[in-house]
C-alpha cells in the first residue's frame, strides 16, 4: 500500500470499491475548498493556550541507545568498569560486569554540558540541547517499549503521538498532510505506531520513504489530468451519497477527507522532496552523497522542508541501536550516521528563524544497563529503568541537564521523566492540556497520556 492509499478497510468501506486502482482521489473543483471550513478535521485550530512551538520533529532512535556511552556522564562507572555485580534484570537474579563508558566525555559550550565524543558536530550546539537523564519507562522489551513512546500505551490499539497533536490543532497547509512519518518501521508495533487507531482517519501519519522508492504513486501513469478529474469527481460522489445514506459516518469522511487532500498532494509534494532544489552547501552540510550519512541526512533535510512547508508533526526513523554485542564498533557508526545530519538540522533551523518554534525530540524507546552484556565486554542489555533523551528549541531550556541516574546509570533516581510525563510535556509546548486533549470512544474519554503524567515544567524556558 502506497504511502496516501487509505487503508483496505476504510477502502472498501466507501462506495468506491469497484475503482480499486484509484489511490490518490479528489472532491471536484467546485467542492475542493482551499481554505478548511472551521469544522473540517484538518483545519487548522488554536490549543488550550499560547503554544511556544509550532511543529514537532522526532528523530526515533529504534533499538534503544546506550545512554552511558553518549549523554549520560558516569564518571564512577569509568572507575568500576569489570567490577563483578549481580542485578535483578527483568525479574531474574543476574551476575555480570559493569562495563566502563567505551568513548570519553568532554564539556562543551557555555553551559559545560557533558557529551560523548561519538558526537562532535551535535556538541557544537551543545548550548541548545536539554538532556533529558532522567528517563524511564515500563516495559524493558523493544515491541512494548517502542508502541509506549508512540502510543502512550503498551497493551491496547491507540492513537499514536502524532495523531493526537493533529488532532488538536489541525494542519496549516492544505496541499500536505499534518502528520509525514520518514522510514518509518515495517515491525515492532509498524503502522500503529503512526495510526490513528480509533481518532478519524485523517489524523494518521503519512508514510514517506527515502531512496528509489521516493513516494509511489504520487503521478497517475493511466490517466491524463481531464480524464482523472472527471473519474475522481464521480467517484466522490459515490462516496458522498453513501454518506448521505448513512447518516454520516467518520470512516468514510476520512476516506473523501484522504482523497481530497491525496489529490492535492500530487501537485504539492513533489516539489516538498525535491532536495534537488536546496543549493549544494546545504545538501552537503546535511552529509548527502557521503555514504555514511546519506541517509539519514536526507530524511533530516525532508523534515526541515516539510516543516516549512506547514506540517504540525513529522517523524524520523534510524533503526540498529540494539547492540548487544559490537559495541563499541556499532555505536560508532551509528552516531556517525546522525551526528552531521541533526547538527546540520539544528543549524538550518536556527538560520531560518525556525528553531525557537520547533520542537526537537530525540531518543529511542528505552536504553541499555551499565553492565555488560554475559560477560562479553563488548554489549549492554536492556534497561528501562534509567535512559536518556534529548529536546532542542521551541520553548526548551537549552545547555540543561535535567535529572539523573544512579552512579552507574542503572536507575533514573532524581527528576525523573516517565514516557507518560514526555507525553504531557511535548502537548504542552504545543499548547495542549495534556488532561483536556480527549476523545470519546466506547463509552469514556481517552487521552494520549491515559490518566497519568505530569508537564515537566523544569525544561520549560
Amino acid at each position: 500500500m502506497h504511502p496516501f492509499q487509505p487503508s483496505r478497510r476504510d477502502f472498501l468501506k466507501s462506495a468506491s470499491c469497484g475503482f480499486g486502482y484509484l489511490a490518490l482521489a479528489g472532491l471536484s473543483a467546485q467542492a475542493a475548498l482551499r481554505e478548511r471550513p472551521a469544522g473540517h478535521p484538518l483545519a487548522a485550530r488554536d490549543g488550550h493556550f499560547p503554544a511556544k512551538a509550532k511543529r514537532v520533529i522526532f528523530m526515533f532512535m529504534q533499538g534503544a541507545p546506550s545512554h552511558v556511552d553518549t549523554f549520560d556522564y558516569k564518571p564512577e562507572l569509568i572507575k568500576a568498569g569489570g567490577k563483578s555485580v549481580t542485578e535483578n534484570y527483568e525479574g531474574k537474579k543476574v551476575n555480570g560486569k559493569l562495563l566502563a563508558p567505551q568513548f570519553e566525555f568532554s564539556p562543551h559550550g557555555r553551559s559545560g554540558l557533558m557529551i560523548s565524543s561519538l558526537f562532535p558536530h551535535l556538541a557544537k550546539h551543545a548550548d541548545e540541547l536539554c538532556l533529558l537523564n532522567g528517563m524511564h519507562t515500563n516495559s524493558p522489551a523493544h515491541p512494548q517499549a517502542t508502541i509506549m513512546l508512540h502510543t502512550g500505551s503498551t497493551n491496547f490499539v491507540r492513537p499514536s503521538m502524532g495523531s493526537w497533536i493533529t488532532y488538536g490543532l489541525g494542519s496549516t497547509n492544505d496541499d500536505l498532510p499534518g502528520f509525514v512519518t520518514i522510514n518509518p518501521l515495517d515491525r515492532l508495533g509498524g503502522a500503529q505506531n503512526y495510526g490513528s487507531a480509533f481518532l478519524p482517519a485523517s489524523y494518521q501519519g503519512t508514510r514517506v520513504l527515502t531512496g528509489r522508492q521516493g513516494v509511489p504513486d504520487i503521478a497517475n501513469p493511466r490517466l491524463d489530468a481531464t480524464t482523472q478529474r472527471r473519474q475522481l469527481d464521480y467517484l466522490q460522489s459515490l462516496n458522498r451519497n453513501m454518506l448521505d445514506r448513512v447518516n454520516g459516518n467518520a470512516e468514510i469522511e476520512g476516506v473523501i477527507q484522504s482523497f481530497e487532500l491525496a489529490y492535492r498532494m500530487q501537485t504539492a509534494v513533489p516539489g516538498v522532496m525535491d532536495l534537488d532544489s536546496e543549493p549544494d552547501a546545504v545538501r552537503e552540510s546535511y552529509g548527502i552523497g557521503q555514504r555514511e550519512t546519506n541517509d539519514f541526512g536526507t530524511q533530516c533535510l525532508m523534515a526541515r522542508r516539510l516543516a516549512e512547508s506547514g506540517v504540525r508533526f513529522i517523524q524520523v526513523t534510524k533503526g540498529g541501536w540494539d547492540q548487544h554485542n559490537g559495541l563499541k564498533k556499532k555505536l560508532t557508526e551509528n552516531c556517525t550516521a546522525i551526528d552531521q545530519p541533526i547538527a546540520a538540522l539544528i543549524s538550518d533551523l536556527k538560520t531560518r528563524g525556525m528553531l525557537d518554534d520547533t520542537l526537537l525530540v530525540w531518543g529511542g524507546e528505552f536504553g541499555r544497563s551499565p553492565e555488560d552484556q554475559a560477560n562479553a565486554g563488548d554489549g549492554r542489555r536492556h534497561n528501562n529503568r534509567g535512559y536518556s533523551m534529548w529536546m532542542a528549541g521551541g520553548g526548551i531550556k537549552g545547555g540543561l541537564r535535567y535529572g539523573g541516574t544512579d552512579e552507574v546509570g542503572r536507575t533514573a533516581v532524581t527528576d525523573t521523566v516517565h514516557t507518560h510525563d514526555l507525553h504531557a510535556t511535548i502537548l504542552h509546548l504545543m499548547g495542549l492540556d495534556h488532561t483536556q486533549l480527549t476523545y470519546r470512544y466506547a463509552g469514556r474519554d481517552f487521552r494520549l497520556t491515559d490518566v497519568y503524567g505530569e508537564v515537566v515544567k523544569g525544561v520549560i524556558a
